[in-house]
């Protein structure tokens, strides 16, 4: 997954696609290069940052999905707004992925109306204060117990289990010790069932360890190497996805792990690789790649199903279950700084 954020205060390359034909060109080229999955964004929500309106965010994105569905390209749009997630569906989006771990039951209500795929991301606030949150007494346990009690809510809320990805949020509510240990136990989310998105790009836990002799952490633009060591270790453990700015390397990365495990002629059946099957658009879609790990061992594969339904209201669709309450601490659109 290729990550395109349309903002000028990301953390990495905040400020570099604000202009949307440099937004859709990154993206085209990212897919040129490998990747599965471009996601567009049009919120930080880097620790620290505080929300934009919603129209904003919508001015920021939309242009830049419709362009790319146009082209054929899978698009995730990245956001927490259901506005914002309505107006990016109907515009090809085939994922919504939700850094505030399915806090707004009309953001659940569309994804299942809509039938597109979501990916369920473990959060626990709002990114302002997001640091704060970060106290665990063992942040394995607590972290797949947390999201094993919100993807109940959202199958309660009529989004079909098959299309439901998981992201065990790193560097969300987390300190440093405690990605390295989500990381180091990354097999233990395979007791959820589900496929498994990771998101290690350039993060600040990869600039810590960098540093050396007492000097400050390597910065943002000089942890791609870093990164692809993740990238190389996740595809050996079979996440279904991981979410990268730089997608050359790590798709490098991938195709190394996969001839690694295909090594000897006996194992080649054993190990072949599965397709990503998250929907094309309407425009059509690229030959879909090999997915990042072999047989998979965390999650339960890739989400199943056909293309999204796309256009119509937010009503449309086949009836919805009872729309759960969102949970205390949850930031849905309304009034909330998520």
């Amino acid at each position: 997954m290729g990550v395109v954020n349309v903002t000028p205060d990301s953390f990495s390359d905040g400020g570099t696609f604000l202009d949307p034909v440099d937004a859709v060109r990154a993206g085209l080229r990212m897919v040129d290069e490998g990747a599965d999955l471009i996601d567009v964004g049009g919120e930080s929500t880097r620790p620290g940052a505080s929300r934009v309106v919603a129209s904003e965010e919508m001015r920021r994105v939309l242009p830049v999905v419709a362009e790319l569905a146009a082209a054929g390209v899978r698009v995730s749009v990245d956001t927490s707004r259901v506005s914002v997630a309505a107006a990016a569906v109907d515009a090809g989006a085939v994922l919504v992925n939700d850094v505030s771990g399915g806090c707004d039951p009309d953001l659940l209500a569309l994804v299942a109306d809509r039938g597109v795929h979501y990916v369920l991301m473990h959060a626990r606030g709002p990114s302002v204060d997001m640091s704060s949150r970060a106290v665990y007494g063992d942040v394995v346990s607590e972290v797949i117990a947390e999201l094993a009690a919100r993807l109940e809510v959202v199958v309660a809320a009529g989004v079909a289990p098959e299309r439901v990805i998981l992201d065990p949020g790193i560097g969300f509510a987390k300190t440093a010790a405690h990605n390295w240990a989500l990381l180091n136990n990354i097999d233990a989310f395979a007791a959820l069932g589900r496929p498994l998105l990771v998101g290690t790009s350039r993060k600040s836990f990869l600039g810590t360890v960098l540093a050396t002799g007492g000097a400050l952490a390597r910065p943002s633009d000089e942890r791609d190497d870093a990164t692809q060591a993740t990238t190389a270790l996740l595809a050996a453990a079979g996440v279904w996805a991981v979410r990268v700015h730089a997608v050359r390397p790590a798709a490098d990365a991938v195709r190394v792990v996969r001839a690694w495990r295909q090594g000897g002629a006996g194992d080649a059946a054993r190990t072949a690789s599965l397709p990503v099957v998250v929907p094309g658009t309407a425009g059509g879609s690229a030959e879909h790649r090999p997915r990042l790990g072999t047989a998979p061992r965390t999650g339960a594969g890739p989400a199943r199903g056909t293309g999204s339904s796309g256009g119509g209201s937010v009503d449309s669709g086949p009836s919805r279950r009872a729309r759960p309450a969102a949970t205390p601490g949850c930031a849905g659109e309304r009034e909330v700084p998520w």
